[in-house]
């Protein structure tokens, strides 16, 4: 169980730097049969299109990140995603391990330290680098998939 709930943990932390690379990979993972999710609510993220749309987002949002009009994570709306992002790919994770409500609340508390903790890495970084955000940037997107196939990678 400590490997399920580290997992939904790091999958909580993408989401946090990322809303729909967690999902992606979730979504691959279960595609390609690493994880099992059954018949459960959220099967769906095993379907055949869905590691297209998921991926399709994901690419979207790794753009519209770099566009200076782009909100900041830590408004309503943003942490909202995240933390929905944080709780669906940790549930999905859960339920693998049959312990959904724990995966559930991991990924949320993964988010939360993403989010908060990835903000406030960035703001760091871009300092440190004379205000040069696209490096930090891009550097940020490689972290959230880096985590994401790790937490998902466990099960392949």
């Amino acid at each position: 169980m400590a490997s399920i709930l580290l997992a939904a943990l790091v999958i909580g932390i993408s989401a946090g730097l990322r809303a729909f690379t967690p999902l992606a990979a979730v979504s691959w993972a279960a595609a390609l049969g690493w994880l099992d999710l059954g018949d459960s609510a959220l099967a769906f993220l095993g379907f055949r299109w869905t590691p297209y749309v998921f991926t399709a987002l994901a690419l979207v949002e790794y753009v519209t990140d770099q566009l200076p009009s782009t909100p900041s994570r830590k408004v309503p709306m943003q942490f909202g995603a995240r933390l929905v992002s944080g709780a669906v790919s940790g549930a999905a994770i859960g339920i693998s391990g049959g312990v959904i409500a724990i995966g559930l609340i991991a990924g949320v508390v993964g988010a939360v330290i993403g989010t908060l903790g990835g903000a406030e890495a960035r703001r760091r970084l871009v300092a440190a680098t004379g205000g040069r955000d696209l490096p930090i940037a891009l550097l940020e997107d490689a972290v959230a998939i880096v985590l994401a196939l790790a937490a998902v990678g466990g099960f392949s």
